[in-house]
């Protein structure tokens, strides 16, 4: 399909793409390169003829899951699929808060997405209902687990066939959720930017939909609904700080965008944005680097080196919109190493009861350096980005206790352990 460009225009309708860079404005449809200067392209929206026809009485009559935001999303007709996906819970964390020195802390926790425990069953609802409204019956993606996890399960449901791309040492646990759906699974000799490439080339050769190439505008608008959903649960009000892994970059964009979406028509009335922080593990810290650096232009990684394979993204689509994200809103970005990350697992787990897989130990050991600097605002809720379930990586978590040897099943046994004042589980 060829694109239709109509030129750099002041505003477009709900359903066109528009380049990041040059401005020139296409038709929709599955794109997600400017044939003009080879720029990213993003779905752009009337949003003044959407304001004050939104209300919250009227969003929250809606049904709990992504869709009741509808009209904020790139969807051209009603939704086929995704209708548990989203409506995910805002918990307090004050335990948290007072370990890590935050006032008025809360948890995003999109590890108990429906269906596969990740944030990434947002985005890929609205790439496959794009699919499905461009009349594309294959779909696939190139993925570091998560993502992969999400598209077999969803196009599954969706009747769809799939095609997962892979790096060959993902873990096993990512590669069975996957596996299991009935996707057809290929394992990549290389890192995730080999794979990214390929499906680039796949996308061309075949005319399928790759979420995260050529349905990536609309994919990556998914990711508004974790913006739209935090101001909705802090009853439609703005939080002070928003704490966000970043692996391509995307996620920290799009909540600067769901925030001032919402402002635009009408939904909340602060005129700010959040302050936004960004946070990487060191093996793989290009995003956090450039900005240390005071760089505009982000460096590849070429062989991450982390734990957190999920963020194990050297060449990010959106790092250097990620850069602006964090300054533009008085944020910043902070990289931590693998102890921490295992900390960071072990300090939720252990005060909140949320086991997070290592992009959320990411988060949280980010936000703890971040506290130590003083980068927060005060006077409002904190939130952090918790965006998968820790039974994804559960070998990273093994650290983080001892199990002590079997003991006889007699109370004496017990009164023994007490008494010795043993605190670790034993059996």
């Amino acid at each position: 399909m060829k694109q239709t460009k109509t030129g750099p225009v002041a505003s477009s309708t709900l359903d066109t793409l528009r380049c990041r860079l040059c401005g020139t404005v296409t038709e929709a449809g599955p794109f997600h390169v400017c044939e003009e200067c080879f720029g990213p392209l993003e779905v752009d929206y009337d949003l003044e003829g959407l304001h004050g026809t939104l209300s919250p009485e009227l969003i929250r009559s809606r049904p709990t899951n992504l869709w009741r935001y509808r009209e904020l999303l790139p969807i051209e007709r009603d939704p086929e699929g995704g209708h548990a996906v989203g409506w995910t819970p805002l918990l307090p964390a004050p335990r948290l808060g007072d370990a890590l020195g935050i006032e008025d802390l809360w948890i995003k926790a999109d590890s108990s997405n429906h269906p596969t425990q990740s944030f990434k069953d947002r985005v890929v609802a609205i790439a496959l209902q794009r699919a499905h409204e461009f009349g594309i019956s294959v779909v696939g993606c190139a993925s570091t687990g998560n993502l992969a996890n999400s598209v077999a399960a969803q196009a599954a449901s969706a009747g769809l066939e799939a095609w997962i791309f892979i790096p060959e040492d993902l873990e096993p646990e990512k590669v069975v959720a996957t596996g299991v759906h009935g996707a057809r699974l290929v394992r990549i000799k290389g890192v995730y930017d080999d794979v990214n490439r390929l499906c680039a080339e796949v996308a061309d050769r075949f005319g399928w939909g790759i979420v995260n190439v050529n349905l990536r505008p609309y994919y990556a608008e998914g990711s508004k609904t974790v913006g739209f959903e935090i101001v909705e649960q802090l009853g439609w009000s703005l939080p002070a700080n928003v704490v966000a892994p970043m692996a391509g970059g995307s996620l920290i964009t799009k909540l600067e965008k769901s925030f001032k979406e919402l402002e635009k028509v009408g939904l909340v009335a602060e005129s700010r944005t959040p302050r936004l922080f960004g946070t990487q593990a060191s093996g793989c810290a290009p995003i956090v680097n450039a900005l240390h650096a005071g760089e505009s232009r982000v460096q590849p990684v070429r062989k991450p080196d982390t734990i957190a394979r999920s963020l194990a993204i050297g060449n990010p689509a959106d790092g250097p919109f990620a850069l602006r994200s964090m300054l533009d809103s008085g944020g910043w970005g902070e990289a931590v190493s693998d102890d921490e990350i295992v900390e960071g697992i072990r300090l939720l787990a252990s005060l909140e009861g949320v086991f997070t897989e290592t992009a959320g130990g990411v988060v949280v050991a980010g936000a703890a350096r971040l506290a130590r600097e003083g980068r927060f605002a005060k006077g409002g809720p904190t939130v952090l980005c918790i965006t998968g379930n820790g039974l994804k990586t559960p070998n990273a978590a093994r650290a983080t206790f001892e199990l002590g040897e079997p003991i006889d099943p007699r109370l004496s046994e017990v009164v023994r352990l007490a008494e010795a004042g043993q605190q670790e589980p034993v059996g």
